[in-house]
Formats: C-alpha cells, structure tokens, sequence
C-alpha cells in the first residue's frame, strides 16, 4: 500500500515540473523572436500577460499538486480499511491462520490461532519465524510432533491431526502461496471427531443389534429392488452369505416363484405407503417354507418412499410348535396344581373366580370346577364373604403385593395360613386380575416357636439359660433403681454332679438335672430361675436382703437334700450357693453375676454345701484367677498342653459298623501343681484374658499338623473362638498353617459358636466365607444352646450343624427333645446341610439318631477323647487290625 501511494506522488511532482517547463519555454519564445527581429522596443503588455500566464499555470499546477495528494490520502485509507476489514474478517474466523513469507517469517497471524495454542499477540514479534512459532508453542505444551514430521504431514493434501494435550485435537493444513510464502489452517476439530467417534460407535452397535436379533431383517432400495442389508438371522435362512446378498435383487438370488412372491409382497407394502403383513411361500433348497413377513416403508428426506426395511421369521413350524404350547400349558397347569400352595386367580371388574388350582380347594371347600367362574359372595357366608372381599379391596388399592397370616378353618381344622395378594395390571395401568395364594404355615411357626424357645430356655431342663437369665437381671435392675428396691442374684452350684455322671451315666445325671430343676422352681416360688450351664443355676429373689436370699438359699438346699429316685436308683445331691445382692454388690447385670460368682467360689472354697454372701475381701479369688491365667501363659509358651481326639462316626444303629470319619482336636492341661485342670476351667479363662488366640493358634497348628501324617485321610475338626475372628488375620493363619503342614484343606473342618456372629455379624460372614474359599469347611457347634438364629444359617452355607449335647441326652426321655431334634435334622436336610448329634451316650440315643436320618454322631458311645495314640489302628498307623468292638 505504500510503494502505491510514493508511486503517486512521484507522478504528481512529475507533472509540475512539465508545467513550469512549458511555462519557460514560452517566456523563451517570446525572448527569442524579440531577439530575431529589428530592435523591437521592450512590450509591457506583453511581460503582464506572462506574468499572468505563469501565475495561472502556477496555480493550475498547485491545484493539481494538491488534488494528487488528497487522492492518495484517500487510497492511503481505503487501503488501511481493506486491511482492517481483511484483518478482523480473518480474526473472527473459527480456524487459526498464520501466514508465512518464502524466509518462513511469519506475516500475520489471527486471534484464533493464538486462542488455540494459549499465545498472545505481544509474543508474535516483528521478524518472528515459523520455528520461533513452534518453540513457544512448545514452551506451551502444545506441540506433538518433531518440525520435520510436522510440515510433512501439514503439506499433505489431506493435512494431519494434531493431538494436544487434554484431549485437543487440531486439523492442521498448510498450502503454498503463488509468492513462494505459506498459508496455514489450524482448525480445532475435537468435538468433530468425537462425532464421527459416537456415529462409528452407533452405526456399529446398531448392525450388531440387528445382527443379534432372532428375527430375520433385510433391507432395499425401492428404485432398483437391490438388498443394502442382510442380518444374520437372514442369512442363517436363506442359507446365503451377507457378500452373497447385497447388491442383488431377490430374482438374482432366489428360484422364479420365490422371486415373484417376494416381488408382489414388496409391491403391497409400497402401496400402503406404510406397513404390510402378510405370509409368504419360498423355496430353500429343496424345502418349501412359510414366513410371516411384516414390510415396512422408510421415506428419505423429502418424504418419498425410499427404501423397504423386511422383518419376517419362519412360521413353517406353526402348527407343531401350537402342540408344543399346549403340551406346556398342560405341564404348566400339572406343576401349578402340584405346588403345596393354594393358587387362585381372580378377574378385579367382575369378581368372578378364573382360575383355581386343586390346592384352592382346601380354603374353597369344594371342587375348584365348582368354584371357577363364581364370586367370593356365591361360595361362603356373609360375614366370612365380607371380611375376603375387604381384604381384596386393600391390595387393589394399595397394587403392591400383601402378605398377612390368618387362621382358616379346613377338614383338618383351624389351620395358619400366609395369603398373598399380588394385583397384575393392564396395559392401561388399571387392575385387572388378582392373584391370591394360601400357604399353610402352621407347622412352620410352630417350629419356628419351638427354636425360639430354644434361644432362650436350656433343651434339658426348659428353664431360662444364660442369657435369657442376664436379660431377665438387666429388666430387675431398670425396675428396682427408681423404686429405691433390693433383690438378691444366687449363683447356685450343684455338688457330686460330676461323680454321678462317672458313675451312673449322663443319662441319669441328665435325669437328676431336670429334677433339681423342678425342686428349685418349687423352693424358689415367684423368682426367676435359670440354668447359666453344666451344674450351675441362677436365681434372682426380691425382697429385704440379705435375709430374702439366705432364706431362699436355705430352702433350695433343703429342697435337695432328699434323695432323688432314678431309674431305681437312688442318687444324692449338694448344693452350694453364692449371693450378691442389688444395689450394694454391683449396678449392672455382669458385676452382679460375677460377684455372686465370686462368692459361690469362696463358699466352694470353704466348704461344699455352705451359703456365702459376697465381701469385698473376695477379691482374693480374682487373684487366684490371675495367677492361673499367668500359669496358663506359661504353658503356653512351654508346651504344656497336649491334644486330645475324639472319633466322630457316621449314624448307623449297629455301632459295631461305626464307620468313624474324623477326629475332633480338643485341648487338655496337666498344670504342674495342680494337677489336670478341666476345660471348663481354663477354656473361658482363656477367652476372657485373649490368651485363646495364641492358644487357638498352636491347637490349629498342632492338629494340622498331627491330621496331615495320618495314612488314612480322616477330617480333623478344631474349634475356633470368637476372639481369634476379632484379633489378627485369621484367614492368613489358616491358610499358612495348611500349607506349613501339608493338610489338604478339604480335610479340615473349623467349628464356631453363634459368638462370632453375635459379635460382628457383617465381619463374622465375611470372614467364614473368605476361610471357606480355601476349601475347608465350617460347622455351627453347640446348634440350640443359644441364641442359634437361623438367620445365621440363612446368611452363610455351613457345611455341617452340630446338635448340642443337652438335647441328645434327653432323646427318649421327653417327647420335646425328640421333636427338637427331628425339627433340626429336618432342617438341615433342607438346608442341604450335614446334621452331627453331640453326647451320644446311650445305644437308644445312637439308634433313634440314625432312624431319623441323623448324618453323623460324636460322643462317648463313640469313643472318649484321648491321646491319638489311642486310635491309631483308625488312622492307618498299625497293621490293619480287627476290632469288635466300638470306637471308644
């Protein structure tokens, strides 16, 4: 623009020059011919006209200097508002441009370019270069290719993408310029490319859905008839590839007659300008086949038939698979009359019965052909019409599904029965038909009463146990605090009861049990008693203390002072009490408790039949407590347990073919100076202080240990304490020790109480589920002397229930025990679950056991616990060796 304007002024000084020349040459004239004549006199006219002639011509010229000049301040600025206009044309651009000279520098970049890679217009100096452009593009991050590869690809006629980091990509094109300079296209192209990613990613998942639907789906064009689609299914039929179909005609693919009806179908849809359905007769092969074809029209953008999109599937197996339906319906209509529920389908806007299964008949009371097709109004009373019908009413309004248990009257009786009411609506959404179905619940909820009652009273002698028996202390508590009351807690402890066991049996300890327990309720008049366990009884009296309480006391203990006759025997029993007394002797139930038992230890102590009432002085006896749990330590780490085994054998009545399956590992304390200590002594010593863990762990280790170099393969089965499920990874221990050992963890079999799910019961199942992934197996011990929810046996697949002992003992001697028993085998039989019944003791015990399909039995029938030395011959350690005898 401003070599133009310097050209323009060059012509305008050019001008006036030729102005003044001609001026002078005039004057010149003028002089000359003054000259050439004869001394011609000097005119005055003559100089004024040229005096006047230059200042015209002078004026002339500066008038035409002047005009020049205001024509090129007018291109001047016509050309700075092209560039403007050019300039802001290009900055408002969507693509970025930069311009290059044939040296590379750059001549002009827009906004958008600079947008695109995070620059600003005061770093694109004067002289600045391509490569300049590219390193501070670099310093941005924005680069993401060497210079050579970056113009190779930008001067393609297809250009490149350029991948930025944050996802950015940039279509780049450079094309060359007729002065040997560059033009470059930066155009950002990110959402475009996730367009053509999403329509790829669409248009593939809509052919692979059409591929995948059974239906046969092919589709042409109107114009010529051409296929420009074939399914799978399309192909599976015809028998031809998709390569062979598209592109062709049906005529080019089918017989003549195939052909024809195809082209008069196609022909049918185009004139119902929509949807045609129709059969059609085609050959495949030699096979002649009927299709059910529905034909639709698809209309382009300017709302002409374009294409026809065919839908067809093979009806040629119409009529058999008609039989087939009604072959199901018949099935369907045997199961439904089969199921142990009463079925009953009912229409909502008349009423009327449409459908009745034969266990319908029970609650109908009559045949269900008699039933179908009446109202509730027609078959039963008023009263007994009116209550139904309300109740449809309800789960017609309420169209969720109800369930309420309620008695109802039947041949057999009144009976308990669940009824659900489930309303199935129309397509509109309005009810049309209610499904009822009756269940009879009776025998569920009664044995759902009876394990009920079982978490809260002993199987042996019905009474309250443990914890029923703290429940019952904490409620006496809440009552007597604000009454300002006192009442007494007796810690009762049986004397002898072992010995008559050794003597006589469990059998007749068993039955002395459920007689002291008797004597006891009857001394004790309205207090609560309980059985805590083994010989030890609970008992909470009111009344002014301590007097209430030694009374009692006294009057238990002269209540089983007279013998007990048992089985013609005569059997003799002590007794020894502790009493602590609210709220002098503690505030809560579990201070209670143990200072009651704190002073039953003290009476023992002191003498066996004697009435202690707790002091603080006993405190002694919890140091004694101490100082055994430090010997208990200190066997521990020494080695001073041992194991013993006791056989655990399949239910069979002749015990001589007791087939023994495992071994139970169990714990056993010879202590230096005191002599064998009883499991039941340092067991719950052991749990109470945390020394079960490490105890726990040298057992499981040990008995691996010892199962996994018997030659017989019997299972070996070790109990587990809630504490090691809440300290340490006790996953880990197991799996360690199976592979430290060598013991296949099929061999293994872990049992838990209820406790390690009472604990935590998320983390309790969590746990149980990770340790049966190693492959060992889990079994509910001591099923029914607790809690024993079946909540637990619901949440997690046990391998194996353990009845408890204080069940089997009382097999044959009250019809409770035997119902208890035959409710928990039916049980785990339905649960899939093997049942073992603990305590066996007696032949009678073994054999109602194994006729009511018990899967295994443990207890001293069987064999004693004993070193495994005992039973070698059973493990395959001694030359095979006849034995007719049993196990134990």
């Amino acid at each position: 623009m401003t070599g133009k304007i310097g050209r323009a002024s060059e012509k305008a000084t050019r001008c006036a020059i030729a102005v003044a020349c001609l001026i002078a040459t005039v004057t010149s004239a003028h002089a000359a011919d003054g000259q050439a004549g004869d001394l011609v006199t000097f005119d005055p006219y003559f100089a004024l006209h040229v005096v006047m002639g230059g200042l015209v011509a002078g004026a002339f010229t500066t008038a035409i200097v002047f005009w020049v000049a205001s024509a090129l301040r007018n291109v001047r600025h016509e050309q700075q508002r092209r560039n403007e206009f050019v300039g802001s044309a290009l900055n408002h651009l969507g693509q970025g441009i930069v311009m290059l000279d044939a040296q590379r520098r750059v001549v002009f970049c827009n906004d958008r370019y600079l947008e695109i890679y995070k620059l600003t217009r005061a770093e694109i100096t004067a002289g600045i270069t391509g490569a300049d452009l590219r390193e501070l593009r670099r310093q941005r991050g924005t680069v993401d290719m060497s210079p050579n590869c970056y113009y190779e690809k930008a001067m393609s006629s297809e250009g490149y993408i350029a991948e930025l980091p944050g996802g950015q990509s940039i279509h780049v094109k450079f094309n060359r310029l007729p002065n040997g300079g560059w033009i470059g296209i930066h155009e950002d192209c990110t959402n475009q490319l996730f367009l053509q990613r999403e329509l790829a990613t669409t248009k593939q998942f809509l052919e692979s859905v059409l591929d995948n639907v059974p239906v046969c789906v092919a589709a042409k064009t109107i114009d010529d008839g051409r296929y420009i689609f074939a399914n799978r299914a399309f192909e599976k039929f015809s028998r031809f590839t998709r390569e062979e179909i598209v592109g062709k005609r049906a005529d080019q693919i089918y017989t003549p007659t195939t052909a024809r009806a195809i082209a008069e179908a196609d022909a049918r849809a185009v004139a119902s300008q929509g949807q045609s359905r129709s059969e059609i007769v085609v050959q495949r092969g030699s096979e002649i086949r009927t299709i059910d074809s529905n034909r639709v029209i698809a209309f382009n953008e300017r709302n002409e038939p374009a294409f026809l999109i065919a839908l067809f599937e093979d009806i040629t197996e119409r009529e058999s698979l008609s039989k087939e339906v009604e072959n199901a319906r018949q099935f369907l209509q045997t199961v439904l009359d089969n199921i142990p529920v009463s079925l009953m389908v009912q229409q909502i806007s008349t009423g009327r019965y449409l459908f009745a299964n034969r266990g319908a008949e029970v609650i109908l009371g009559r045949r269900r052909e008699d039933a179908i097709g009446k109202t509730v109004q027609e078959m039963l009373r008023p009263e007994e019409a009116k209550l139904i019908v309300t109740r449809d009413q309800a789960a017609i309004k309420s169209r969720t599904p109800i369930a309420e248990e309620h008695p109802i009257s039947t041949r057999d009786g009144l009976r308990l029965f669940l009824t659900r009411r489930v309303t199935v609506l129309d397509p509109a959404g309005e009810p049309q038909y209610l499904i009822k179905t009756h269940e009879d619940v009776t025998d569920r909820r009664q044995t759902e009463a009876r394990m009920a009652h079982m978490a809260y009273h002993d199987g042996l002698t019905d009474l309250p146990n443990r914890p029923a028996f703290l429940q019952a202390l904490t409620q006496m508590i809440d009552a007597c605090t604000d009454a300002s009351e006192e009442f007494a807690v007796l810690s009762i402890d049986l004397d002898g009861l072992k010995e008559i066991n050794d003597v006589f049996g469990h059998a007749v300890g068993d039955k002395l049990l459920m007689d002291v327990s008797r004597r006891i309720e009857g001394a004790v008049g309205g207090g609560v008693v309980s059985r805590l366990g083994g010989d030890e009884f609970g008992v909470i009296i009111d009344g002014k203390q301590p007097e209430a309480g030694l009374a009692i006391a006294e009057r238990i203990a002269a209540s089983l002072s007279d013998e007990f006759p048992i089985d013609g025997k005569s059997v003799r029993i002590g007794v020894t009490t502790g009493i602590s007394l609210f709220p002098r002797d503690g505030r809560d139930a579990a201070s209670l408790l143990a200072n009651s038992g704190a002073a039953l230890f003290r009476a023992k102590s002191r003498s066996r039949g004697s009435i202690s009432v707790f002091e603080p002085e006993m405190d002694r006896q919890l140091r004694d407590r101490r100082v055994l749990h430090q010997d208990l330590s200190t066997a521990i780490r020494n080695g001073e347990l041992s194991l013993h085994y006791q056989p655990q054998a399949r239910a069979s009545e002749n015990v001589l073919d007791a087939d023994v399956t495992g071994f139970e590992a169990l714990a056993r304390w010879i202590h230096p100076t005191r002599g064998f200590v009883s499991p039941g002594d340092f067991i719950p010593l052991a749990e109470e202080s945390g020394l079960i863990v490490e105890m726990g762990e040298w057992i499981l280790r040990q008995a691996c240990r010892e199962a996994a170099s018997w030659p017989v393969p019997l299972q070996i089965a070790v109990n587990l304490s809630p504490a090691q499920f809440m300290h340490g990874d006790l996953v880990n221990l197991v799996h360690s020790i199976l592979i430290e050992t060598g013991l296949a963890p099929g061999r293994l079999e872990l049992e838990i109480t209820e406790g390690v799910l009472i604990e935590d019961f998320d983390r309790g199942v969590a746990l149980l589920r990770r340790l049966k992934a190693l492959g060992v197996r889990i079994s509910m011990d001591d099923f029914g002397s607790g809690y024993s929810s079946l909540t637990y046996l619901q949440s997690f697949p046990f391998d194996k229930i353990k009845i408890d002992r204080a069940f089997v003992i009382n097999l044959g001697l009250n019809p409770q025990s035997a119902a208890i028993v035959r409710a928990v085998i039916g049980l785990g039989h339905g649960l899939d679950v093997s049942i073992v019944a603990e305590g066996v003791e007696t032949h009678e015990q073994l054999c109602f056991l194994a006729s009511e399909g018990c899967d295994g039995v443990q207890g001293y029938f069987i064999g004693r616990p004993a070193p495994i030395a005992q039973y070698a011959a059973l493990v395959g350690r001694v030359s095979s060796v006849a034995t007719a005898r049993k196990v134990g």
